[in-house]
């Protein structure tokens, strides 16, 4: 059963993360698993190199390449769900808007290490990180679809810069590696059927283990800029919109990508 949204809002404000034991049920799980293991399949058929050498992770989930138009209207639905929108209102309570989809899977390589990182270390400097993780808001919502060991964060850092040790092992520098522990890591075991939701920008990083699968959706505040990372067959078509029951997470995303095309 979901806390009320202010016990959410406020979690997720203290501590850049929570976690909802037990949110869906066997019946939406499965549902879920279904279609995702039909795109794993696929996707991994299709890079196989890829997969078998480095990857963790794949993204685009509810695309067209992968999945036909049924498959992809019962993610839209599961994303725009009830559930998932009462949370997702919750933390970003003013026009969030759809990002994308990730799921996350064991790498081949058992030496493959998991690592500590901020999403945003992806696309910007470190001056201009410091300004993000301060000023715009992207949202993962995690649903384990099967008993997996989780996620490690460093709770508090969606709101500060990192302290010597978490910088010296993020950055790889003075002797560290990205895998290192670090002080002040919270382990978050998670069991299909769990949700958990936590800002891309704190410092994290997964746990490889068991039978690791988790479909992350992303989210993000419409105030930030970052509708251009939107891939546009990710979006439902003006057909399956007409079957999703609450949109409102796609068309905000729409009418960015409309407005910025203006």
């Amino acid at each position: 059963m979901v806390e009320n949204s202010q016990q959410l809002s406020n979690s997720y404000d203290k501590d850049g993360y929570f976690v909802i034991r037990n949110y869906f049920d066997d019946a939406q799980i499965a549902s879920l698993r279904k279609v995702v293991l039909k795109f794993h399949k696929l996707w991994k058929a299709d890079n196989k190199e890829f997969y078998q050498e480095e990857a963790f992770n794949s993204s685009l989930i509810t695309g067209s390449e992968y999945l036909a138009i049924d498959d992809r209207t019962v993610l839209f639905n599961f994303i725009s769900s009830k559930k998932i929108m009462q949370v997702v209102d919750a933390v970003i309570p003013n026009n969030p808007a759809f990002m994308n989809t990730q799921l996350f899977f064991n790498p081949v390589n058992p030496q493959q290490k998991d690592f500590w990182h901020r999403d945003c270390q992806y696309d910007y400097d470190i001056d201009d990180q410091m300004r993000v993780i301060l000023e715009t808001q992207v949202l993962h919502l995690r649903i384990p679809l099967f008993d997996e060991p989780g996620m490690e964060i460093i709770p508090g850092t969606h709101k500060r810069w990192d302290n010597e040790e978490e910088y010296n092992v993020r950055q790889e520098v003075n002797g560290k590696l990205s895998n290192d522990n670090i002080s002040g890591g919270k382990q978050i075991a998670l069991a299909a059927g769990d949700l958990l939701v936590f800002s891309a920008d704190m410092i994290h990083r997964g746990l490889y283990g068991l039978d690791r699968l988790a479909l992350d959706i992303l989210i993000f505040d419409s105030a930030a800029d970052y509708v251009d990372y939107v891939d546009d067959d990710c979006l439902p078509t003006p057909s399956i919109l007409n079957n999703i029951v609450d949109p409102r997470l796609f068309m905000n995303t729409l009418q960015l990508k409309s407005m910025a095309c203006a």
